[in-house]
């Protein structure tokens, strides 16, 4: 990432959200980000996204049930990547009959490819601060050429004792523009009730030349 900070003002987490980390809070049970079912915000997206046939991306797609949906939805090319070993082992189980699903056991950060869509859905908030440059420069590189990246984030603070970790609009509106067109940057009117009044529903479109 762009830039650093001292360990004297670095989360005394931060080393450990890594695959380990995360693995374990998949082994015990410990995902109190899986709602059970696929995101109503994001549901409502791509109920009016036109092109089936795009290339679309979830990061930390956990238990992926939007996925499940926009592949029952017509959806033909939808990538997922975790980095959990749990996690990726139970989506191959569960999507073994579904080709147009793709999974890839993998560190976000070091992810290849292009694509025109990537969906973010309680993995911006799973990043620690200090990433924060990083994530978005990584998200432009990943999207061709007016790529969009849409979803949800959290529009309250909570610290520096997550994960998660929220932000605010205006945060959010100077970290993005870097790379991103900000479309639409909104209070979340579909957030499942215990979130409500919580999120924000964004759409980013990729800044040409980049």
């Amino acid at each position: 990432m762009s830039t650093t900070q001292n360990s004297s003002s670095t989360p005394k987490f931060e080393n450990e959200l890594d695959a380990s980390f995360w693995n374990q809070r998949w082994i015990s049970g410990q995902t109190g980000w899986d709602i059970g079912y696929a995101s109503p915000p994001l549901v409502k997206f791509m109920e009016g996204y036109p092109n089936k046939d795009a290339a679309i991306l979830s990061p930390g797609c956990g238990n992926a049930y939007e996925a499940a949906h926009f592949a029952d939805n017509g959806f033909s090319n939808i990538t997922l990547v975790d980095i959990s070993e749990e996690a990726v082992s139970r989506l191959r189980e569960k999507f073994k009959h579904t080709p147009q699903i793709k999974i890839h056991c993998e560190d976000f950060f070091k992810h290849q490819g292009k694509y025109d869509l990537i969906l973010e859905q309680t993995f911006f908030c799973a990043q620690v601060l200090q990433r924060r440059e990083e994530y978005v420069q990584k998200m432009a590189s990943l999207l061709n050429k007016t790529g969009k990246l849409a979803g949800v984030l959290f529009g309250v603070s909570f610290g520096e004792s997550g994960p998660p970790f929220g932000g605010d609009e205006k945060e959010y509106r100077e970290l993005f523009s870097a790379e991103f067109h900000i479309d639409k940057l909104e209070p979340c009117y579909n957030s499942i009730a215990p979130r409500a009044g919580s999120e924000l529903f964004f759409v980013f479109t990729k800044k040409q030349n980049l």
